[in-house]
């Protein structure tokens, strides 16, 4: 082979290979709504069984609001509330009655109205990996993650089409002091996004914080639909600390969204079967929930759920198991029974590479999730090691897979023009359907098209370079990266955004902020 043909060979693979990603940026922008009924795992019964038990755990065992404004809150509503030990009972017409206040599906503005997202009923969201503190790519290996990881993240969500929300924990900078760390990202996602976006809530000075960069963005004051969404996290078994009710004030006061998230571990946090487990994220959820309620009537909230069974092998959390699938599933259905919009997971594994044991265990986990109508699936992408690293390659094999589901839940059409009998009819049985107007026409649309999936014979794809799934990966982040375009914002907006961030971090440095 000449040196020409060799060279333009080579510049052919080049060109291919920097078009990976276009079948997916040529995507829309369009949350998946489920047109099949949700999956039932749990009979009527059942459902109710764990209700009853939730409703006795809260009645007659408790749970801790280790807050003073907040133990005053439950007081005033009548809760029985033991002030040296911090645990509320709560009755469960006081809590059923409470709950009831809470939207089915609310609207959570994005700065683009455009991305503006349903939460709640048939609605699906992805979201991002959040709480990471490692990353992982071929090409630098396991490290602490940067503020620079964190932009370039932020670039993949903000040019993703299958990725609907953005937030602010999908990588903690190691190199920002954790008292500022809030000030330095937070402006960066208003700023770099023009999606919706979900923001840490972390005690009333960080919340606060929000709640002002919100105003700085969409005005004061502040819209009624919500314009950040929070996570809160119960200290399971049956506890809220002091810094999440904190944020749970603030977030409800401001009428922001709140996603209300026990982190059941089912024989460490929870007694070890699934029924105990479910029964107890049940009660601290709807604890949590009507706790907002009770701040404020009506604030949008989200029922959380985060189950997993502890591996007695390692003591650490398992992944990717049947039990974990169970809880998907019947965590939806617990929230419709109280007319909420429900949260789940949607990549967790614990391998430490975006290798066959990522994708089997993800495949565990999203299947169940999407098919039990979850509304909210956080941590869609990147996730490995138990939520300790985010790969930049599983990120991009975890979008191919949410795009293939997008493209699932649309369906397909039954009509005169897609059943194409006059084509059948010309065709007939001795000849073929190649270069036929219907086939032409339709040919780049009709089918989803996979960046990651190599339909070549092996002598082409030896040809190309040999590349497997996570080489392929690779190749397409830097692509995603390439494509990003900062969406406009007002210069009055940014610089104010940038001022107040500045201000803040001078008062706060050093300071404890989980009050």
């Amino acid at each position: 082979m000449t040196t020409t043909n060799r060279r333009a060979r080579r510049d052919a693979r080049r060109e291919q290979r920097s078009k990976l990603a276009a079948p997916l940026l040529s995507l829309p922008f369009s949350p998946p709504k489920s047109p099949l009924p949700p999956l039932q795992f749990c009979s009527p019964e059942q459902i109710e069984q764990l209700h009853l038990a939730s409703m006795q755990i809260l009645e007659e065992t408790g749970i801790c609001f280790m807050d003073t404004e907040a133990l005053q809150i439950w007081e005033r509503a009548g809760a029985r509330v033991e002030r040296e030990s911090q645990r509320v009972y709560i009755d469960r017409s006081l809590l059923l009655e409470t709950v009831a206040s809470a939207p089915e599906q609310f609207t959570l503005r994005a700065r683009n109205p455009a991305r503006n997202l349903e939460v709640g009923r048939n609605n699906i969201i992805f979201a991002p990996q959040g709480g990471v503190v490692n990353v992982t790519d071929l090409d630098r290996g396991r490290r602490s993650g940067s503020m620079q990881d964190f932009e370039n993240f932020l670039r993949i969500i903000q040019v993703s089409p299958v990725t609907h929300l953005a937030a602010e924990q999908v990588i903690v900078p190691a190199e920002i002091s954790p008292s500022v760390r809030h000030l330095q990202r937070v402006p960066r996602l208003f700023s770099m996004t023009d999606k919706a976006v979900n923001t840490t809530a972390h005690g009333r000075i960080i919340s606060a914080d929000h709640m002002e960069m919100a105003r700085i963005v969409f005005g004061d004051p502040l819209p009624d639909e919500p314009v950040i969404i929070g996570i809160i996290n119960a200290s399971s078994p049956l506890r809220y600390d002091e810094r999440m009710l904190g944020a749970m004030i603030t977030f409800a006061r401001a009428g922001q969204a709140l996603i209300i998230t026990p982190f059941i571990l089912a024989g460490a946090t929870s007694p070890i079967s699934v029924a105990a487990a479910l029964a107890q994220q049940n009660a601290e959820a709807l604890a949590g929930i009507a706790f907002t309620q009770l701040v404020s009537a009506g604030a949008p909230v989200v029922y959380g759920g985060f189950a997993a069974n502890l591996d007695m092998k390692t003591g650490g959390p398992a992944f990717g198991t049947p039990e974990g699938a169970w809880t998907a599933l019947v965590t939806p259905q617990l929230a419709r029974r109280y007319r909420l919009p429900c949260r789940g997971n949607g990549t967790l594994n614990n391998s430490k590479v975006a290798d066959a044991q990522a994708a089997l265990e993800t495949s565990w986990t999203i299947w169940p999730t999407v098919l039990a109508h979850t509304n909210l699936i956080k941590h869609s992408i990147g996730w490995l090691e138990g939520g300790l690293t985010v790969s930049y390659e599983k990120i991009v094999m975890d979008l191919d897979d949410l795009a293939k589901f997008s493209h699932f839940l649309n369906g397909f059409e039954v009509s005169a023009d897609t059943l194409a009998l006059d084509m059948i009819a010309e065709v007939g049985p001795d000849g073929h359907h190649l270069g036929t107007t219907h086939t032409l026409g339709r040919f780049a649309s009709e089918h989803y098209q996979s960046i990651l999936g190599d339909s070549l014979n092996y002598e082409s794809w030896a040809a190309a370079g040999s590349w497997d799934t996570p080489r392929r990966a690779n190749a397409i982040w830097k692509e995603l990266l390439a494509a990003y375009q900062p969406p406009p914002l007002d210069p009055a907006i940014s610089a104010a955004l940038h001022d107040f961030a500045e201000h803040r971090m001078r008062e706060l440095e050093g300071e404890n902020l989980y009050l």
